[in-house]
């Protein structure tokens, strides 16, 4: 779950991550021009960013609470004795729609302990306790072995042997990144505190990355520098859920909070920069 910052006085948005991963997808089917190669394979690469936090789901229903904010965990502060089966139960639902949906979402998690794999200079395991350290290893170390298998079995079949070259790969996986940071850039910033982000190794060729910049240009309007997407001025779209610091201790946990919200959608536009 991601909660959204909110303007002094005003309710904070929680967005589900079935609702960041949506929005994520959205950029995944949008992506592609002719400076910006479309990925490939198509429909599986689509899936896994578009279920790429898939493993949140039972979590999302019945979050912990943050002590420091009286809201819900966000994603970045939920204590690693959660994160952990979430953080596996991504790679188990994406690799049993196919093996090649788990690599990337198997690697997605490595990533996100790892700095992205160097794509980043932050990574979770600069934030994880001592006491869960050795369950956070052998969890990754379970990833790795996941990889390594899936890798063999993708590489042993001549349809799929090309897709797990490696700058093929890290290509898609780049890719992920790029289509997840987008998502929480609109997720967890409100409209009135956007400002210019920019995001770096955004891949334009399997060979090639770029930086690509966002920018805020009017109400619900935001150029992007250089454009990645095929249609120049598309809608995007996601859900939210209004939500108040201590709500759930006076409505009964915020298990019933979130089911009785309104869902509230925010819609927006990209345009060439």
């Amino acid at each position: 779950m991601f909660i959204q910052s909110a303007p002094p006085g005003h309710p904070h948005r929680a967005i589900m991550m079935h609702d960041h991963t949506a929005l994520s997808g959205q950029f995944a089917r949008a992506f592609g021009n002719a400076q910006f190669e479309r990925p490939f394979p198509l429909d599986l690469v689509i899936y896994i960013i578009a279920n790429h936090d898939a493993g949140w789901i039972a979590f999302d229903r019945d979050p912990g609470t943050d002590r420091q904010t009286g809201l819900p965990y966000t994603v970045f502060g939920t204590p690693a004795r959660h994160i952990l089966p979430t953080s596996k139960g991504s790679p188990d639902f994406n690799q049993r729609h196919h093996a090649y949906c788990g690599l990337l979402s198997s690697m997605h998690t490595w990533g996100i302990y790892n700095g992205r794999y160097g794509l980043t200079s932050a990574g979770r395991l600069n934030r994880i306790c001592s006491d869960d350290r050795p369950a956070v290893d052998a969890m990754l170390a379970g990833e790795l072995e996941r990889q390594a298998t899936l890798k063999a079995k993708l590489e042993a079949s001549t349809e799929t042997a090309d897709w797990v070259e490696e700058v093929r790969l890290f290509q898609n996986y780049k890719l992920l990144q790029f289509c997840d940071l987008l998502a929480i850039y609109f997720n967890t910033i409100h409209a009135v505190e956007r400002s210019e982000q920019t995001f770096m190794h955004v891949p334009i060729s399997r060979d090639r990355d770029v930086t690509v910049t966002i920018c805020p240009k009017s109400s619900g309007i935001y150029a992007v520098s250089p454009f990645p997407f095929a249609a120049d001025g598309a809608e995007f779209a996601f859900a939210g859920r209004s939500v108040f610091p201590g709500q759930h201790e006076r409505e009964g946990g915020w298990a019933g909070v979130l089911a009785r919200a309104p869902t509230q959608w925010e819609t927006f536009r990209l345009v060439a920069g």
